[in-house]
């Protein structure tokens, strides 16, 4: 008796792929071909990708989608330069301690202008360290912004009619923000970060 040979299903055609609603691009059956797949790609996927990819395009250079989404991550993200000039440099050093904790907000010093976003002017400026700050200010990338700390960096505090001393920071670079003191104690320079923020915030930088 000879064993019963074994059936052969028919060859069946591969499905055609489904369209999702609302135009979505098709969910394709396991048993579609490569070419298919191909051709499908051709047809259908990479207009699309290139219809969204330009109206991303589109909304970056309007400035309504990503230079807000930026923006929001700038301000809550301000990168200082870990650096000192004088007696605020101790107040400096104190905002980021336990007690005060300024990285809380957000803001971490680094040690390279070219990590750095924000530089806060702690001390007395001299002319012989002016080049210097300036050398610093252009290495850090843009956006950047700087906050005058204490009466020294704002307008020369008691060495104001020095012939040594830079009378203003701003002399010397574009300043965002003043803060009052001699020295300001950590908080005044907490406030001055947060008005910093609201001032990046109204600017749309």
């Amino acid at each position: 008796m000879s064993a019963a040979q074994p059936t052969v299903p028919p060859a069946t055609k591969p499905m055609a792929p489904a369209v999702g609603p609302g135009g979505q691009l098709p969910v394709l059956s396991p048993d579609v071909s490569f070419i298919e797949i191909e051709a499908l790609r051709s047809q259908q996927f990479l207009p699309a990708a290139k219809e969204a990819l330009s109206a991303l395009v589109k909304e970056q250079a309007e400035g309504t989608l990503i230079r807000p989404l930026f923006n929001w991550a700038g301000r809550n993200s301000l990168f200082p330069l870990h650096w000192g000039l004088a007696c605020c440099a101790i107040e400096f050093a104190a905002a980021f301690g336990a007690r005060w904790d300024a990285e809380r907000f957000g803001v971490v010093p680094r040690s390279s202008p070219r990590q750095c976003d924000l530089m806060i002017v702690n001390g007395t400026v001299t002319w012989k360290v002016a080049h210097k700050l300036v050398t610093l200010y252009e290495q850090m990338p843009e956006p950047k912004w700087v906050i005058a700390m204490g009466n020294c960096a704002t307008g020369g505090g008691p060495f104001r009619t020095a012939y040594s001393v830079v009378p203003g920071v701003d002399k010397l670079v574009p300043v965002d923000v003043y803060i009052a003191g001699c020295p300001p104690r950590p908080e005044a320079m907490l406030d001055g970060i947060l008005r910093l923020e609201e001032l990046i915030r109204e600017r749309g930088a």
